[in-house]
């Protein structure tokens, strides 16, 4: 019988930590997974999932408009925030009893506290005082929205965590950064109503993404109404004696708004955490350094998802967490991939993209052929919408292989799923083309585009 309290000790209950937890508890292990919030972790409680409902929120008074090209007579319409927020609350609250019910069924003992390091096989339970053992320790506690400190006036401003709880919904609102958050937020908030502004400091938003989809997708906002502020960014915030916030810029622009958002990017969660007791250590960003199967410099902690500032999102931390498990639990030593990993923005259009971007891939090879539509989707042709759908491949000339796929337009995030398993396995150009097309269909342009738009040769294009 072993000497600690646990086989395994896991601090943080989001995805990554719930899994290796319930996993582990699973195979008989003695686990013990403590939460200071609530279980399900950023993705599920002020994440993913309650930002997708709130996107699906949004989406309908296009839908409505749209209908009435189709014959439909929609009447009068309203919007009630705070119906959305209990239903998004109701909806919340039932997976967390999912996470938990899970963890209970495998046997892992629950602690609802916030758990610090004392050393390297030692926890103290912050609610009690309490000090336990582990032969193992996982740290999964993820990332926490930047404040930005700095800014003189940040106290009156909010990050995503608050825009799920907001009492009520702002006439106006302008939102600082140029991230998939920042940009999903954007489009949400315009989508119900409030007069929306986007400030980003650089040249273009969404900076790591494709050219293409960055254009056409900010193209795409502006026309319904978006304002985009690129090359400038917010200096300070001050509140008005009417009660209105004041954005001053650094391009001395006066912005008043009813509220300011700052999606200013996340950090990873490790203050107060004692990384320093254990003796584990950190970047200049304070994530958790890590070997290739999630071991910190500390023979008995491991680190997953966010809190290690590798791959920000949900699934990675997973597939982290069942990678830990079949290394130390499986005697299987299984690294975690993190190559070609699908991704969407969920904005309006959306973005589905997997693998390298244009300009990467023109500096990673010699040559590349690049594969271009745009065209107006079939749903658009009746309802007058204008918007446009785009679609890329990328393609390593030397061995055909495609290196990129992008799409910007109406369930691109659903596309890139499929697109990543194509990637993943290596699929050629010559695949696409000998496969026939689904239609009609705006995913048929995949299969159809036999020539291409252009070739980029040593950086040129030609």
């Amino acid at each position: 019988m072993s000497h600690f309290d646990y086989d395994l000790f896991v601090i943080g209950g989001g995805s990554g930590g719930v899994r290796s937890a319930r996993l582990a508890a699973a195979m008989g292990k003695r686990v013990a997974i403590a939460e200071e919030y609530r279980f399900g972790g950023t993705c599920v409680i002020r994440g993913c999932v309650p930002k997708k409902l709130f996107v699906y929120a949004s989406q309908f008074h296009e839908h409505f408009e749209d209908a009435a090209g189709y014959g439909w007579t929609v009447g009068e319409t309203r919007f009630d925030w705070p119906s959305l927020i209990a239903a998004k609350d109701k909806e919340i609250d039932r997976l967390e009893g999912l996470y938990r019910k899970g963890l209970e069924t495998a046997g892992a003992e629950i602690l609802a506290t916030r758990a610090e390091l004392t050393g390297p096989n030692s926890i103290r339970l912050v609610a009690s005082g309490k000090v336990v053992t582990a032969e193992k320790i996982v740290i999964a506690v993820g990332g926490a929205a930047n404040p930005h400190e700095s800014l003189p006036g940040h106290e009156f401003c909010i990050t995503s965590n608050e825009a799920f709880h907001l009492d009520r919904l702002p006439k106006s609102i302008l939102i600082a950064g140029g991230g998939y958050i920042a940009v999903e937020f954007a489009n949400i908030f315009h989508g119900l109503g409030v007069e929306t502004t986007l400030i980003y400091r650089g040249a273009e938003i969404l900076g790591r993404f494709d050219e293409d989809m960055r254009r056409g997708l900010h193209e795409a906002m502006v026309a319904k109404g978006i304002n985009i502020i690129c090359h400038d960014h917010i200096k300070s915030v001050s509140r008005s004696a009417a009660g209105n916030l004041e954005a001053h810029t650094l391009n001395d622009r006066k912005l008043v708004v009813e509220q300011v958002m700052l999606a200013l990017g996340r950090d990873p969660n490790t203050k107060g955490l004692g990384l320093e007791d254990a003796g584990v250590a950190v970047n200049e960003k304070g994530a958790i350094i890590v070997d290739a199967y999630s071991r910190t410099n500390v023979e008995s902690i491991f680190a997953l998802g966010d809190v290690t500032d590798r791959v920000q999102l949900t699934p990675v931390a997973i597939h982290e967490a069942m990678c830990f498990i079949e290394t130390e639990y499986q005697n299987n030593p299984t690294s975690p991939d993190h190559e070609l990993i699908a991704t969407a923005v969920f904005s309006q259009p959306e973005i589905g993209t997997v693998g390298l971007s244009e300009a990467d891939a023109a500096k990673r090879f010699e040559e590349i052929e690049v594969y271009r539509a745009q065209f107006r989707p079939m749903k658009a042709t009746l309802s007058g919408r204008q918007e446009k759908m785009i679609m890329k491949l990328i393609v390593n000339s030397a061995d055909r292989k495609v290196v990129g796929a992008h799409i910007l337009g109406h369930d691109a995030g659903e596309m890139a799923q499929l697109l990543g398993i194509t990637l993943k396995a290596g699929c050629t150009k010559d695949d696409f083309d000998r496969t026939m097309a689904v239609h009609p269909t705006a995913a048929e342009e995949l299969v159809t585009m036999y020539q291409p738009s252009y070739r980029i040769r040593n950086g040129q294009r030609i």
